[in-house]
């Protein structure tokens, strides 16, 4: 396993139009990721079995969690446990947030 990991080695992959996910780093319980959400995108409604929770660095973000939505500004988080629907938008510009997931997504390495 690797302790440290330089910010150049996490490429930026497009995981939907306009959004960018970068996986920081990894245990083999968690994974760290940044996303990137250029103006107007979206992260449409789903679901998956892993716990996120999440942190805005930058920017403004529409989050949708089991059916509530809230507008998330820099310094905002967010929780949303396994299975819960969730969705994201980024409708006031471009947003980055970090992300934690737990157990680390095998699609995300």
């Amino acid at each position: 396993m690797e302790h440290y990991r330089q910010n150049a080695d996490a490429r930026p992959v497009e995981m939907l139009p306009g959004v960018f996910r970068r996986t920081l780093t990894t245990t083999p319980g968690m994974m760290l990721c940044e996303i990137t959400l250029e103006a107007g995108s979206e992260v449409p409604l789903h679901t998956h079995p892993h716990e996120q929770i999440g942190y805005v660095a930058q920017g403004t973000i529409e989050m949708t969690v089991a059916g509530e939505t809230r507008l998330c500004s820099a310094g905002d988080s967010y929780a949303i446990p396994g299975s819960v629907p969730h969705a994201a938008r980024a409708s006031h510009g471009r947003t980055v947030v970090v992300d934690v997931f737990s157990p680390h997504r095998e699609e995300y390495k």
